[in-house]
């Protein structure tokens, strides 16, 4: 168990923003529990549009669509719930292709939000999580000019690295959250590619890899390997939504962990010739090993597949999804790197965060949750 020194005196009450991505689904889970620390809670969740029905609504208090980059409607909204509302745990995303565009609109949604709920004398938050990921070690690896300029930290990425030259819209909220540090805490939460179930996440690579495989099976084509030799065979790491969930509460009552960034990820390693073993085991499709004579790109293949992803959902009765909406084929450039994608998770445990999961079995059991929640057939 995660090990804390303190605990709030009143009832804390915790704002979700980006309540329906995977993280917030896990972390509503997770904050309903009895042992969920410093707890009992009172969950609030945000989200740009309605809850899907997949998701567990009977675990919010409050559920507000707001879009947060409006800035009149985050006040009226949030500025009413400044004497309730004592944590917020950051979890939203706006992604563009240019890093300077996705800096001006995270900047101003996390803005608009702390403005609204700390301008009142009355205001209780006293904590922000900010969920955040590896690309403050490797820099903006999807802007289309910044990409090809690129040199990463050496594995495994350590906190304390210096920030890179480039722009980077996690050290604008990294700045952000400081400029606060005088009326509140703070605590930054840096995930490795995350695993969860949710379909309104952006970079949701496993749903991403389930469409993959569903549209081979369906179509009988070969599930071949969507990336490169290197990555085939060298290490990673991911971060189960639940470990980062139990690590962002864990970090929001327990005053060491205080204005502090924390690497989040399972604390295992895995190659992708591993995962793909897995993957074919949990969609009962054939194993086809890796072959780098063979090129093979998968936005391309998926370019036209959108009809037969339609007639999967029809077929099995799931929920109403559409595969460009759902699936992020571009982010599997990722398995293009060279070089290994791993975190040091040193600080967290010595902070006292003793979270973790197999990477191996977590993947099946989050398949069977996509499937639970009719999002997979």
């Amino acid at each position: 168990m995660p090990t804390t020194e303190q605990t709030n005196p009143t009832q804390p009450v915790a704002l979700i923003v980006g309540v329906t991505g995977m993280v917030g689904v896990a972390l509503t889970e997770a904050l309903n529990k009895p042992t969920a620390l410093g707890g009992p809670w009172t969950v609030y969740g945000v989200s740009r549009r309605p809850l899907p029905t997949w998701f567990p609504s009977s675990l919010l208090n409050k559920h507000m669509i707001l879009d947060t980059l409006n800035q009149q409607q985050t006040h009226e909204i949030l500025s009413p719930l400044s004497s309730q509302i004592t944590h917020v745990f950051w979890l939203a995303l706006q992604v563009n292709e240019s890093e300077q565009v996705n800096i001006s609109l995270n900047s101003t949604m996390l803005s608009n939000v702390l403005n609204a709920l700390t301008s009142s004398p009355t205001s209780k938050l006293s904590h922000v999580t900010l969920q955040t990921g590896t690309k403050q070690y490797l820099g903006p690896v999807f802007d289309p000019i910044l990409s090809t300029q690129l040199v990463p930290r050496d594995p495994p990425f350590i906190e304390d690295y210096p920030r890179l030259p480039f722009p980077n819209f996690y050290y604008a909220l990294e700045d952000i959250l400081a400029s606060y540090s005088n009326s509140l805490t703070y605590s930054v939460h840096r995930a490795s590619l995350i695993i969860g179930a949710s379909t309104r996440s952006f970079y949701n690579l496993l749903l991403t890899l389930a469409v993959y495989a569903l549209v081979c099976k369906h179509q009988n084509y070969p599930f071949r390997y969507v990336g490169n030799k290197y990555s085939w065979e060298h290490f990673w790491d991911a971060s189960d939504a639940r470990v980062l969930a139990e690590q962002q509460i864990w970090a929001s009552v327990t005053n060491k962990a205080n204005n502090e960034a924390f690497n989040c990820t399972n604390g295992d390693v895995f190659t992708w010739k591993m995962i793909w073993r897995v993957l074919c085991d949990a969609f009962d499709i054939e194993f086809v090993p890796f072959d780098e004579k063979e090129e093979f790109d998968l936005v391309e293949f998926m370019k036209n597949k959108g009809e037969v992803w339609d007639k999967i959902v029809e077929e099995n009765g799931l929920y109403k999804t559409k595969m460009e909406e759902i699936a992020y084929f571009n982010g599997i450039k990722l398995l293009q790197l060279e070089f290994q994608h791993v975190c040091s998770v040193n600080k967290s445990r010595e902070f006292g965060f003793h979270g973790y999961a197999n990477t191996l079995k977590s993947i099946p059991e989050w398949v069977q949750k996509l499937k639970q929640m009719k999002i997979l057939p």
